[in-house]
């Protein structure tokens, strides 16, 4: 086949116009990421400066690499494609870690009772976790990002931790990638049962806190479900998430 000056012209306008989509959408995450981590800062603020006690401890983000998005839609299977792409709900991540179990709830709450956020999909790996130990709470969430020309709806993953839960998890990541996933069993079973410790630790520690400070400030909170006093309105919306049927189930990983 003869290349013409024409038909390279026309491949080059092919391949701007595919980086500039690819662009485009990757850039709609990072927005999507930004609004979400605007929102849990604002909360974290408001906590801190107007309430007696704040459960945010820390913020971190995560946006995919665009290698990392393409080798995920070639392990799922999916056509290269940005169709493919949008189907791949966690290529914006927030991670939040917070002061106590009890915590993780009460923050979710905190977000998605927001009129702009809407739920996708919870994952309650704190009430059931995995079986090698791993705890935390999952929510893939969806948030308008408003552009120069349209709209366009994001999703954003967003993982609820306390600080035992966060540090078990990254040590257990990092093992695992020593191994590349072939861990030996002793070394699974240790993990488990360190899992379990972190828990026992979380259960403790919250104890405590309560024993020494009294009930935290949180007034809009009446009701109790896996341990932690939240609202009548998340404790609908957590048993209809985990009862029914995932939207769009996303593949998640770790944000470590």
């Amino acid at each position: 086949m003869t290349i013409t000056p024409e038909t390279q012209t026309t491949f080059v306008e092919t391949l701007k116009e595919v980086r500039e989509d690819f662009t485009r959408l990757m850039l709609s995450y990072q927005f999507g990421l930004d609004e979400i981590t605007t929102k849990i800062r604002i909360l974290r603020d408001e906590f801190d400066k107007l309430h007696s006690y704040n459960p945010i401890e820390q913020i971190s983000t995560r946006l995919k690499s665009p290698e990392s998005v393409v080798d995920k839609v070639s392990r799922k299977g999916l056509d290269p494609s940005l169709d493919s792409i949008r189907r791949i709900t966690d290529i914006a991540g927030v991670r939040v870690t917070c002061s106590f179990t009890a915590d993780t709830y009460r923050v979710f709450e905190a977000l998605t009772r927001q009129p702009d956020v809407t739920v996708l999909q919870v994952k309650d790996y704190i009430a059931n976790p995995k079986p090698n130990g791993y705890r935390s709470l999952h929510a893939i969430v969806q948030v308008p990002v408003f552009l120069s020309s349209r709209t366009v709806n994001v999703p954003v993953e967003v993982q609820f931790r306390t600080v035992a839960m966060d540090f078990w998890a990254t040590l257990e990541h990092k093992i695992f990638y020593k191994y590349d996933g072939d861990v030996p069993a002793e070394v699974v079973q240790k993990l488990t049962e360190s899992a379990a410790t972190a828990a026992r630790m979380d259960r403790e520690m919250e104890e405590l806190h309560e024993t020494v400070h009294g009930p935290r400030d949180f007034a809009h909170v009446d009701r109790s479900i896996k341990g932690a006093d939240i609202s009548d309105d998340v404790v609908q919306r957590l048993a209809q998430f985990l009862a029914g049927p995932s939207l769009n189930p996303p593949d998640t990983e770790h944000l470590c």
